[in-house]
């Protein structure tokens, strides 16, 4: 975690919880694009830390979202660098896949604490502030498998399932303060090096492109408050639903 006094800018500060090289950096590019200091969080910094020096007032802050411990030092960090967060992006996810013969309890409980119990604490860390201001936004990006239970999917869609309740629970009680909670339910293959390696012969229209992603977390955080949508799906249109 990076050790520097609180910037200097006044912009708002998004928070982006999950970021590697397909949707969280698109998270990342977008905010700042559209006028935010954005924090970076990742539970390594080396691919985060590079892409904080492409974007202006960004900062990479390594965190395990599955240790509230170390969620807290990371938001106490953010408040200091840069400021009060305004806007939160939970991308943070944990994909174990296997039956319920297959995955472990170890698996079954990490993979809850990264998709619903960091979602938890994360938002226990922004919303005192957000009450505050009387507006913020919390975008959790979610999964198909959080409507029904695939076979191989015993671990992820519960935790998931989790995560997606939890975030209508907080939207119920949240939304009268100004608070804007809202899921994405992210439906299909996201196109990134690997999943292109592993599905060579995929036309373009059946993958989801992360900037494309990213700008339905953008909006999200402009609707106005009288017409606020609490979930999206994202998906291309070749995809089976």
């Amino acid at each position: 975690m990076e050790n520097e006094s609180k910037s200097t800018s006044r912009k708002p500060v998004c928070a982006v919880v999950g970021v590697g090289p397909g949707n969280g950096a698109a998270f990342a590019r977008r905010f700042a694009q559209g006028g935010y200091a954005v924090a970076l969080l990742a539970r390594r910094r080396a691919f985060s830390a590079e892409l904080a020096v492409t974007l202006p007032d960004a900062r990479a802050f390594e965190c395990d979202v599955a240790d509230a411990k170390s969620i807290e030092t990371t938001f106490a960090a953010i408040r200091q660098q840069l400021g009060e967060v305004s806007v939160v992006v939970y991308n943070a996810g944990s994909g174990v896949w296997g039956t319920i013969e297959d995955v472990s309890a170890a698996d079954f409980e990490t993979t809850w604490r990264i998709n619903t119990m960091g979602a938890f604490l994360t938002a226990k860390e922004v919303v005192p502030f957000m009450k505050r201001e009387g507006r913020g936004s919390i975008i959790l990006v979610g999964a198909t498998a959080s409507r029904r239970g695939g076979a191989k999917t015993a671990a992820f869609a519960s935790a998931k399932s989790a995560q997606r309740t939890l975030a209508e629970s907080m939207a119920r009680h949240l939304w009268p303060s100004g608070i804007h909670v809202a899921l994405i339910i992210v439906d299909g293959v996201v196109d990134l090096a690997a999943t292109r390696k592993q599905m060579p012969n995929k036309p373009d229209s059946y993958f989801i492109k992360p900037d494309d992603l990213a700008e339905t977390a953008f909006h999200l955080t402009e609707q106005r408050q009288s017409a606020w949508s609490f979930e999206v799906e994202a998906r291309p249109f070749a995809e089976t639903w």
